[in-house]
This record gives structure tokens, C-alpha cells and sequence, in this order.
């Protein structure tokens, strides 16, 4: 699927799920050189930083969420930026970017003498990009308040799964944006050097280079918070396994002496205390409930149990 979108100077070209004859059209179409078409067939798995005089080349992937399995895994966009246009490629759907066209496209029709030049679009660009990455750390972290009430409210087990997935998904995006920096700050200051913009684009490229730092303070924050859980939901599990074994062991010290009676009386043999008696029964078990009621008796004066 192919998207353009003309604006004051220039245009953008967006590629979905391109065929080889829609690269090959677009790349002769804005003279890309045949070593950065051969990158645009195929997806890279590492971000890339390519170029020359006239064009710089960018490879950036960006964490997702699979919408059927769950499972985490990187979205690939591909930038071409010359003077006059930008040519982005995808393998798959983006939603940032394709929420992108529609704002372009609505705008055009709303304003459609709005101006627009190639290193504002490039800023909003990555503002929708880096804006879709926030919400879905919003989403993960979202969860860290889920996990708390499932910490205090008695389901600690559960929560050991929950805190492990919060803190795999925030160790994927604090991976994905640390592998961004060098080649993202490469991009930009390229396009600098070469003159492609005006002295504003300085400034434009610190306020990209901000937004990317501040999600990524922000992953670090949450996997500090997360960090935090997983502490408290340990101590939590251990001091409830404490109380456990304390019970246990406390019936298991009230059971013993009982049940040393009932065996030693047990044995039935000649001078037995009790064994002719009509009522040793009763007496036994008296003698035993009154062994353990002073037994409960102790353990409470002693605060063992509550």
C-alpha cells in the first residue's frame, strides 16, 4: 500500500507491506542510490544509520504488543529524509503512522492552504511514533496498580506472574529505546551537517532527542516501581509462609503430648492406669482437652498466637 502526501515543498511517501516494484518506483523516483534500496526489500533486525550528501537513511524498530497472542516484539520504520520529501517504510501495520495520515488527511481538508515544510513533518512524525510508544508504556504501567491490589489483597502467588510480565515488557522497551540513542543522535546530526534544513532544525532535533529520553526515564522509573513490588510481594510471600509454618508447628506441638497418651495408654497391658475403669475413656479424654487448653492457654499468654 502506497501513501503520499504533498505539502508546502515537498511530499512524504509511505510504504505498507511494499512489493519490490513499489521500492524500485519510489527510490528511482527521488534518485535513493541502489545500496539503500537494497535495504528497503527486506526488514533489518538492528537500527541502521545509512546516507549520503542528499539523502539520510534511518532504521529504528519500536515495542509493541501482539493484539491476538500478547506477545511483545518490535516494529520496524524505515526513513529516507532528503531536502524536499520523506519516504518511510513498513512491514506491517503502524499505528501511529497510520494514525498520522488520517490527522494529514482531515487537516488538508480542513485547511488545505496550511504550510507545512519536510522538518516539521519529520518532527511530527516522531512525535506520533514516540507518542504511541508512551501510551503503550501508559498501558504496561497500568498494571503496576493491578499487581498492588493483588499484593494486599491476599494473592501474592498471583501476583509473582503479574509483576514478572510488567517487568519483562519494561526491559524490552528500556532495551529497544537504548539501541535508538546512538543511531537516532547519528540521524539527526546528519541531516544538520548536510544543510538539508534551516537553523531552526536544531531545535527540532533536541525536542526529538527529548522525547525519546523522556519515555525512557519514565521506563526506568516504572521498572524501579516494579522493582519495588516484586521486593515487597517476597516479603510478603515469606512472612505468609512464616505464619503458616508457626501454625503448623504450634499444632504439631499441642498434638504431640496427646498423642503420647492416647499411645501409652494404648498398650493394654496388665496395670494399664485406667483400663478396668467404666469411665476411662472420659477421663482420658478430659485429661487431654484439659492438657490442651492450658497449652492454647500458653501459647496466647506468649503471643505465639493471636
Amino acid at each position: 500500500m502506497l501513501f503520499r502526501y504533498s505539502y508546502h515543498g515537498g511530499v512524504w511517501v509511505d510504504l505498507e507491506h511494499p512489493t519490490e516494484d513499489e521500492i524500485r518506483a519510489v527510490t528511482k523516483e527521488f534518485g535513493i542510490s541502489e545500496r539503500l534500496e537494497a535495504e528497503l526489500f527486506s526488514p533489518t533486525p538492528t537500527p541502521l544509520v545509512a546516507g549520503d550528501d542528499s539523502v539520510a537513511f534511518l532504521v529504528l524498530h519500536f515495542p509493541t504488543q501482539g493484539a491476538h497472542d500478547g506477545e511483545l516484539r518490535d516494529q520496524e520504520v524505515d526513513l529516507i529524509v532528503g531536502s524536499s520529501f520523506i519516504i518511510t517504510v513498513r512491514y506491517e501495520v503502524v499505528e501511529s503512522v497510520h494514525g498520522l495520515q488520517k490527522v494529514l488527511e482531515t487537516q488538508k481538508l480542513i485547511s488545505p492552504k496550511h504550510t507545512m515544510t519536510t522538518d516539521v513533518l519529520l518532527e511530527i512524525l516522531f512525535a506520533h511514533l514516540y507518542t504511541a510508544m508512551h501510551d503503550h508504556l501508559n498501558h504496561v504501567a497500568s498494571n503496576l496498580i493491578a499487581i498492588e491490589r493483588e499484593m494486599y489483597g491476599g494473592q501474592e502467588q498471583d501476583a509473582v506472574r503479574s509483576i514478572s510480565n510488567v517487568s519483562r515488557a519494561l526491559l524490552h522497551m528500556e532495551s529497544v529505546l537504548s539501541n535508538q540513542e546512538d543511531a537516532l543522535k547519528r540521524h539527526l546530526a546528519a541531516l544538520g551537517r548536510n544543510g538539508f534544513f534551516g537553523p531552526s532544525f536544531s531545535e527540532r532535533s533536541l525536542r526529538i532527542l527529548a522525547e525519546r529520553a523522556q519515555i525512557e526515564r519514565l521506563v526506568r522509573t516504572h521498572r524501579a516501581i516494579a522493582t519495588e513490588l516484586r521486593e515487597t510481594n517476597v516479603a510478603l510471600l515469606g512472612a505468609r509462609q512464616n505464619a503458616i509454618m508457626k501454625m503448623l508447628t504450634i499444632i504439631t506441638v499441642i498434638v504431640l503430648p496427646l498423642e503420647l497418651i492416647a499411645v501409652t495408654l494404648g498398650i493394654h497391658l496388665p496395670g494399664t492406669p485406667l483400663e478396668e475403669d467404666p469411665n476411662g475413656f472420659f477421663t482420658i479424654l478430659g485429661v487431654m482437652a484439659l492438657i490442651a487448653t492450658l497449652m492454647i492457654a500458653f501459647f496466647i499468654k506468649k503471643r505465639w498466637i493471636s
